[in-house]
């Protein structure tokens, strides 16, 4: 670095030694978790009452950024990933995590965790199968049985702290890349790492960005795509909450790759959180020297601004959402010419996702070759899911490719759970992967190792990475209608076989849903599918059928059962339910008749009692008050 800018700012050297011999390096602390899941249960009156009561206690707490003097430090941190078990509040060196955490229980850490160096048994987490308490968090098994890798810092560091991401070797590959490395080189290291773009195309990163270097241009961009639309996904929300510096650095190097002399970050204004500690991120790595006119006083111009999108679905693909940060309406245009070529502005621009960016960093340090031993041969490295649905502990998890269904499910999910959470054993039906764009897989696939490949065989993605477990109790048919109705809302309108082969499909799932279907339905759904997949411009439209499409590949059947029977297997479609009294089970209390809305139970007391299914409205109500099951629907 030249001697000018040593003047200016501290190098990096000198600011992870400065961290590192700080009270913040040193001191023990209070981690409390301020992700969005944690702060919309509490946590910051939690982090607020730590501060209180170790006052009281006469304790000294250095909070970052405020006070460098103190007997313990607290943090807050991005997501810890536990989402299921949130708030969630960890002491260091200890190594303890204490769970679903209310501010009342604060006192009782204090005095004996803080104070007393022992354990708050009833708040450790237990083992949902033995209750057995876990005293150490590295042995918790949602942790333990993950390769967090990418995902290392989110939750463990102070996300506005500069020095304490540099401390862990934070923008020092970014700099090496600055001063060290020539654009072609940063490419051929990103190509020969087997890095994929993990947004859902799974496209070569370094071949995107070799096609953007490879463009002549006055200006080119870089672009984030943190536009995270997929229900039940949250993966790139809370790396840009925990972690932003990692894609600030991802950024710059992918600068260095393609020339590009300027970066935006394109998050959907559902995110506030993100978008503060990014701007706030952003604005530390400038007073830094790290962003501006000079990067690390090198002479390069690479500055970054943060663009918030409306919240629409297809400003996702990558066309829309240049359209939209030029101010444009967000709607895909015709490819080629790709981004790559004329893209933002009509310039050369690199488009990549959160987590892509995020992982370029750690490939850099730990070397293209040895990032490529992670995975499988057609996908390198790790991916993170977001884990939600009937499974005991849902949360933000990262595994190497190749990791199979049952691993994910059974062992870090900790298995399959009722409707109510308790554990079901063997009640697994299927996984929904890649959201709205995905497919879903059955039992049959839960030893299939997860990667691009060998999705693609079985009819499903990896996507973005969304992961929606769901039990027996779950209708396959309102899935795929809960899918189908999304994509059909975020349609931007400007295809029509996208516009109305959605509409039209949704209209012919609600006549299987209602009773109305009859077996031509299914055909006629599965042609419009065929239609919609082949004829629609962007990628929304192209997978839009994909949850019908597979579910109907296996689960014909429980279509089958709605239109040929009038019947749903999973009993979860109001208009096709018939409730029954079981005359060997009923005890002839009258308390299903008592409380039936319609007066559709008659009999009387001492004698089996009987449903009306003329009168019957199908509320359930007998079913909930029964205390014999003798109320069954099907």
């Amino acid at each position: 670095m030249p001697e000018t800018a040593l003047k200016l700012y501290p190098t990096l050297e000198e600011r992870r030694e400065r961290f590192l011999a700080s009270t913040s390096g040193t001191m023990p602390r209070v981690t409390v978790c301020a992700g969005t899941g944690c702060m919309a249960n509490g946590s910051m009156r939690i982090y607020d009452r730590f501060r209180e009561v170790l006052a009281g206690r006469g304790i000294r707490a250095a909070v970052a950024l405020e006070d460098e003097g103190g007997d313990y430090q607290m943090v807050e941190t991005g997501c810890q990933g536990f989402c299921q078990m949130g708030p969630l509040v960890s002491l260091r060196p200890q190594g303890v995590m204490y769970v679903k955490v209310k501010a009342e229980d604060v006192e009782e850490i204090v005095d004996v965790s803080v104070v007393g160096g022992g354990r708050v048994e009833r708040l450790l987490y237990a083992l949902p199968d033995t209750g057995e308490p876990v005293r150490e968090m590295s042995r918790i098994p949602f942790y333990e049985r993950q390769h967090r890798l990418m995902l290392e810092l989110c939750g463990n560091i102070d996300v506005r702290d500069l020095d304490e991401y540099v401390s862990h070797g934070g923008y020092f590959q970014a700099r090496r890349a600055v001063f060290e490395m020539t654009d072609a080189e940063v490419c051929r290291e990103i190509l020969d790492s087997g890095l994929k773009g993990r947004g859902g195309g799974g496209f070569p990163t370094g071949r995107k960005w070799e096609f953007a270097r490879a463009n002549a241009a006055d200006a080119k961009y870089v672009v984030c795509n943190g536009d995270e639309g997929d229900p039940g996904a949250f993966m790139d929300r809370c790396v840009m909450e925990g972690n932003p510096h990692a894609v600030l650095e991802g950024m710059i190097i992918a600068a260095v790759g393609v020339n590009a002399t300027r970066g935006y970050v394109y998050v959907r204004m559902e995110y506030p959180l993100a978008v503060k500690r990014l701007k706030y991120a952003i604005t530390a790595a400038r007073e830094a020297g790290i962003l501006g006119e000079s990067v690390f006083g090198s002479g390069m111009s690479f500055d970054v601004d943060v663009k918030e999108g409306a919240g629409a679905f297809v400003c996702g693909e990558e066309t829309a959402l240049i359209a939209s940060i030029e101010g444009r309406r967000g709607m895909p245009a015709l490819k080629p010419p790709y981004p790559a070529e004329s893209g933002l502005f009509g310039k050369p621009t690199v488009i990549n996702n959160v987590e892509t960016l995020a992982t370029v960093p750690i490939i850099l340090r730990m070397g293209a070759a040895e990032y490529s031993k992670m995975g499988t041969a057609n996908a390198k490295g790790t991916k993170t899911f977001a884990l939600t649905g009937h499974v005991a502990n849902t949360g933000l998890i990262e595994v190497p490719f190749g990791t199979t269904l049952r691993e994910i499910v059974a062992e870090i999910g900790g298995g399959v759970v009722n409707d109510d959470g308790s554990l079901c054993g063997c009640g697994f039906k299927a996984v929904q992967i890649g959201g709205p764009s995905g497919g879903c897989l059955t039992r049959e696939h839960l030893d299939l190792p997860l990667d691009y490949e060998s999705l693609q065989g079985v009819g499903a993605m990896v996507g973005s990475g969304g992961l929606v477990v769901m039990n027996q109790s779950t209708c396959m048919v309102q899935i795929s209608r809960f899918f189908m109705q999304f994509t059909q809302n975020e349609s931007c309108g400007k295809c029509v076989v996208c516009r109305e082969g959605t509409r039209q499909m949704l209209a012919l799932l609600d006549d299987i849903i209602e009773g109305r279907g009859t077996p031509e339905t299914i055909t006629l759904l599965e042609d419009l599918a065929g239609a919609v997949k082949v004829g629609s411009l962007c990628g929304l439209g192209k997978t839009a059928p994909n949850p019908v499409l597979s579910s109907l590949r296996y689960f014909r059947g429980e279509y089958m059962a709605h239109v040929s029977k009038k019947r749903c297997p999973a009993g979860a479609c109001t208009a096709l339910l018939t409730f029954r009294i079981l005359a060997d089970r009923c005890k002839g209390c009258g308390v299903c008749a008592k409380n039936c809305p319609a007066d559709a139970i008659s009999g009387k007391k001492g004698s089996p009692y009987a449903v009306d299914k003329e009168k019957c409205v199908k509320c359930g109500a007998c079913e909930q008050k029964c205390k014999f099951k003798a109320v069954v629907k099907g």
